[in-house]
């Protein structure tokens, strides 16, 4: 029986459109409109899928005998394929990471030689010409070499073949792949020449193609080159003296080429230019027209006048310099941290893109959380208009494209992709670009079909675990720079003897290969910008019924890792226990749902607001949870603290949170905005200046990601961050773990980093490697960052002290009976009663349900720790000597 979780994490959107039927596309696009919360909504096994939708269920179900190895849906209303159903496939397609299905493939390429990997691409798109319903209509029925439109009757979408002859390079496909693939051919092609075989047996000594024209053409080779192609005959001598000098080899000069083009018109003969070839002749044309103007504002951009005069505020040096890069490129990715202000360099952008070739329309595609923020910084940085498409689907297909700036979010290009394909765009800026990092998800492939002379691309984290992620984003940029897909992984994936990706190389090569598209810049390169930020990680003692359930879910991850191979189930099995590993560091309740809830980080927390709440009310405070479960038992503490909030989290409604984010800006009394990660994504909140971290999340560019919504450029006060770790947990660990997480991301995007490979190992050996070091503190190194300071102490933290003095001073007492010269108690000097010592024992002692008592002492340094070592120590050599004498 084929796994559930395997098949949905391979769906493709044709495969999902097929399981719906004939009406997959429409089923897909309006299930795609419902809103659904994944942690509620719905349940995911290795056998089957489940998509509550109030009264309705969906359950998708692993095939058991089914020959063609599809899954089979159901749905509790509908008998036939269904938008219930769509909205259940269009869930999968495009939350494949949310769910756990978009992990690495467990079958990456073989690792071959250069000809060896171009003989099986062109091998996979002649199978894939063959298997594949693809009708063609040729535009001359008679004749070999013409033009021809293909289409695919799996996606519906066509294709426009030029047949020029048999070789490699002549033809020219419309397809993406044509374009990016170096092969010279693509499955079109390659169909066409298929079908012309059955009709034409001697396709292969037909007369070759005669051209009676003139043609600029681009040839799609290792690289992109234009050509000028003569036609058969030439009479005008002019022509021969002037203008087939440069046909038949790339040419080099675009200049050559326009003087050459005039001439052939003021000779009267017909010239064709293609339409990809006169989009790289413009591209070409305005990279010479700017390269002049961008170096001399790179050259020194704090104290160019575009610095006041771009926009209507001062900008500054780096973000000009970003402006700069980005404009010269024509598209280009701005990966700046967070925080250093990427959509004011977005709109900077248009604004000089304007300036120098005039846009009239730009697409901006961002989160819906953030079209608000963008409106109001383009009506704060310039005076372009701006227009946010909103409304039922009737409502918004007239909008777009009505002002200079379209605002619209990413959901709302996969339902209005028609509309917004048939708009003229010069620029589309996609706002959280990691957005379409993983390649299968349908947003990806929508998105990176849509075309622009111009485009730009803001992330602060194109990279996080995979190469691939990277790929698919600089994919939207230049299809090209990279390679195919293909060469690319075989140039950079080191693969060990069963083909799985055990680590990265030739990160050197890729660091080059991204220098003239992509522009990264840290906090420490702009850091005297700035204001100053500290940073207080408050460790937290458990209690011992949270530390009872963390440690049973940690030998749960321990029975996992021992294992030599994972099945499915005990990666489930392990990513549960993670989850209630993390949640019982926060709370009892929140991993075992059961009262009454036991939390010292709550007390801790309550410690800090009563000491925040002193300060003036100016000082804002943002706090963070991973959980909304957490949310709801931070609220219960702040009426008491007289603490006016907001609260932001996955259930708010996008005009909602426009208006909380409004209320903590301008209101007196709001003085905390409580928020889960979504809160996190892409606002501005320099209004406040402290920030809490109630938790600490799987991922440092999480982490990062929350503080950068108040340590950003705008804010002018120094920002002081809180950071709640609850000690002894894997949750510490998990901070420590942060440090390394950054290796592949720096070494991948940072230029001046010298790694040229990094070592992952395998999926399995990956798995043990991280979790065995959040298991074990004693491998995982301290993180690099401010030093580690400790709360005040709670009540339980004084009683483990009082109980760590106590005990030192009843060891001491006893040394004259341990054989040690006697020693007064240096504590009080008085003997220490076994009551009052057995009294305290027992209150700083937990009982677990086995029997077992476990014993949580305190001491106040570490040269009483080395003094109880000594005392003991000498006890054990007396025993020993006992022994002996007996």
């Amino acid at each position: 029986m084929n796994d559930l979780k395997d098949l949905l994490g391979r769906l493709t959107y044709e495969e999902a459109c097929g399981l719906l039927g004939k009406e997959g596309e429409v089923l897909l696009q309006k299930g795609g409109r419902w809103d659904i919360r994944i942690d509620d909504q719905v349940e995911l096994s290795k056998d089957q899928f489940l998509l509550d939708l109030g009264d309705i269920r969906v359950g998708i179900s692993a095939p058991k005998n089914s020959p063609d190895h599809r899954p089979v849906l159901y749905c509790s209303r509908c008998l036939n394929p269904c938008v219930h159903m769509g909205a259940a496939l269009a869930l999968i397609l495009e939350e494949k990471s949310a769910l756990g299905l978009a992990g690495p493939s467990n079958d990456p390429p073989v690792s071959l030689a250069e000809q060896d990997m171009t003989r099986r691409a062109l091998a996979d798109r002649r199978t894939r010409a063959q298997s594949e319903p693809m009708t063609m209509l040729a535009a001359e029925p008679d004749c070999v070499w013409t033009d021809y439109s293909v289409t695919n009757q799996a996606s519906g979408r066509t294709y426009r073949v030029a047949l020029r002859g048999l070789e490699p390079g002549v033809s020219y496909c419309s397809c993406p792949d044509y374009r990016k693939n170096t092969l010279g051919t693509c499955k079109h092609i390659l169909f066409v020449l298929q079908q012309l075989q059955k009709s034409t047996p001697d396709l292969e000594t037909l007369t070759p193609y005669r051209r009676d024209h003139f043609c600029v053409t681009i040839r799609y080779g290792k690289t992109k080159e234009l050509y000028l192609l003569p036609p058969q005959k030439v009479t005008s001598a002019r022509l021969h003296s002037e203008v087939m000098p440069l046909t038949d080899h790339p040419i080099n000069q675009v200049t050559d080429l326009l003087h050459a083009l005039r001439v052939i018109e003021d000779e009267g003969v017909e010239v064709v230019v293609y339409p990809d070839a006169e989009d790289f002749i413009d591209r070409l044309l305005f990279l010479d027209r700017i390269r002049a103007r961008v170096a001399e504002i790179r050259a020194d951009p704090d104290h160019h006048p575009l610095r006041w005069e771009l926009l209507k505020s001062e900008l500054l040096p780096y973000q000009l310099d970003g402006i700069a890069f980005a404009t010269a490129a024509g598209r280009a990715i701005l990966a700046d941290e967070m925080g250093l202000g990427k959509t004011v360099q977005g709109i900077g952008v248009a604004a000089l893109l304007d300036r120098e070739v005039g846009l009239q329309r730009t697409l901006v595609i961002c989160p819906t959380s953030l079209k608000r923020q963008w409106q109001e910084e383009i009506r704060r940085f310039s005076n372009y208009a701006c227009h946010v498409v909103e409304g039922p689907p009737e409502d918004r297909l007239p909008q777009y494209g009505t002002a200079f700036f379209t605002l619209c979010n990413y959901e709302q290009v996969l339902r209005d992709i028609q509309h917004i394909e048939q708009v003229a765009w010069d620029l589309i800026i996609l706002d959280e670009g990691q957005r379409i990092k993983n390649w299968e998800a349908k947003t990806a492939r929508i998105v990176k079909g849509l075309r622009s002379p111009y485009a730009l691309v803001l992330t602060g984290t194109p990279l996080e675990t995979r190469l691939d992620e990277l790929y698919s984003i600089v994919e939207f940029i230049d299809d090209r720079i990279l390679g195919p897909a293909f060469a690319f992984f075989e140039t950079h994936q080191v693969l060990d003897e069963k083909d799985r990706v055990v680590g990265y190389k030739n990160l050197d090569r890729l660091r080059e290969q991204l220098q003239p598209v992509m522009l990264r810049r840290t906090r420490e390169n702009v850091l005297t910008q700035l204001p100053e930020r500290k940073t207080e990680t408050i460790f937290v003692e458990p209690t011992p019924e949270q530390l009872d359930i963390h440690d049973r879910h940690r030998q749960i991850i321990a029975s996992v890792l021992g294992k030599r191979t994972f099945t499915e189930m005990d990666l489930i099995r392990l990513r549960k226990a993670l989850l209630m590993c993390r949640r019982a560091a926060n709370a009892s309740i929140l991993a075992e749902k059961t009262a009454p809830n036991h939390s010292s980080k709550l007390q801790a927390l309550q410690e800090l607001l009563e000491r925040l709440a002193r300060h003036d009310a100016s000082h804002k405070i943002i706090l963070f949870s991973e959980w909304t479960g957490m949310l709801d038992l931070v609220e219960p503490l702040l009426l008491p603290l007289g603490l006016g909030y907001v609260r932001i989290d996955g259930g708010v409604s996008a005009p909602q949170r426009e208006e909380r984010i409004q209320r903590l800006r301008d209101a007196p009394d709001c003085r905390l905005l409580i928020s889960t990660n979504p809160g996190s994504l892409g606002l501005n909140l320099q209004c406040a200046d402290t920030v809490i971290n109630l938790d600490v999340p799987w991922t440092p560019a999480l982490l990062e990601q929350r503080i950068s919504r108040v340590h950003r450029m705008g804010q002018d006060r120094p920002v002081q961050v809180f950071l709640l770790v609850t000690a002894n947990t894997l949750e510490e660990n998990l901070l420590k773990a942060h440090a390394h997480k950054q290796e592949l991301a720096d070494a991948a995007l940072d230029p001046d980093s010298e790694i040229d490979e990094i070592r992952v190992g395998s999926r399995s050996d990956m798995i043990r490697a991280r979790i065995g070091a959040l298991l074990s503190p004693e491998h995982a190194e301290t993180p690099v960052g401010p030093p580690r300071n400790r709360t005040e102490p709670s009540s339980r933290t004084v009683l483990e002290t009082e109980t760590g003095n106590l005990l030192m001073a009843a060891v001491r007492f006893l040394e004259p009976l341990l054989g040690q010269s006697p020693q007064p108690n240096r504590a009080s000097g008085e003997a220490i009663p076994a009551r009052a010592l057995l009294h305290q024992l027992k209150e700083s002692a937990a009982l677990h349900p086995d029997g077992s008592v476990q014993l949580s002492v305190r001491l106040t340094n570490e040269k009483a720790l080395e003094e109880l070592a000594e005392i003991l120590l000498a006890y054990h050599h007396r025993q020993d000597r006992s022994k002996t004498i007996e």
